[in-house]
């Protein structure tokens, strides 16, 4: 049965390109799942690429037809934006599958599939390093919005608390200061979790 290597870490901990790198190590064989939110692309950003960008009816309808795994609803500045996993034939019972989640989604998907089959990819950065890029990403954006970075900076302490990571069973963590040294050893970590 393939195994679902879920990439998760605090915003701005260089979740996307670790994932990214990851997908190009042929070796490692695994394929990509593609989460979907409700929130507005940003800049640079293409439908089914990094989210399917979908309507919060659409996310209902999917919700009413049992496809939703798991969801998560923020409060932002903007308004209600959600993000969720879709049962809609991405992960499958053979392949070993790639995502991009939050603790809180991880605890979800590994609930649905199981634990034996879930296996989390903690990455993390120091907090001024990781606001630094944020403001960065944000500086690029058309229209930047500093209110919700800081409002996802500040949650952030609250959901990747020590206690919740250990309630999570968190237990191996990937420092990306790096980002050669950090795929080494994430490659390496999946590679040795996929022969279990």
């Amino acid at each position: 049965m393939g195994k679902i290597f879920c990439i998760i870490g605090k915003s701005s901990s260089g979740k996307d390109t670790v994932y990214k790198g990851l997908l190009q190590r042929r070796e490692l064989g695994l394929r990509r799942i593609v989460p979907y939110t409700t929130r507005p692309r940003r800049e640079g950003e293409r439908d089914g690429e990094e989210y399917y960008f979908v309507s919060q009816d659409a996310y209902q309808r999917l919700e009413e037809q049992g496809k939703v795994i798991e969801a998560r609803h923020y409060h932002t500045v903007y308004g209600v934006w959600t993000y969720f996993t879709a049962q809609d034939g991405q992960i499958t019972e053979q392949e070993d599958c790639l995502l991009i989640g939050t603790l809180e989604a991880f605890c979800q998907i590994r609930d649905y599939f199981g634990a034996g089959r879930v296996v989390p990819v903690y990455l993390q950065v120091e907090d001024g390093e990781r606001l630094k890029r944020a403001i960065a990403r944000e500086q690029r954006q058309e229209k930047p919005g500093y209110a919700e970075v800081c409002r996802r900076f500040l949650a952030d302490e609250q959901d990747f608390s020590e206690e919740r990571l250990r309630q999570a069973g968190i237990r191996d963590r990937f420092d990306n200061s790096g980002l050669e040294g950090c795929l080494e050893q994430v490659a390496a970590y999946i590679a040795g979790k996929k022969s279990l």
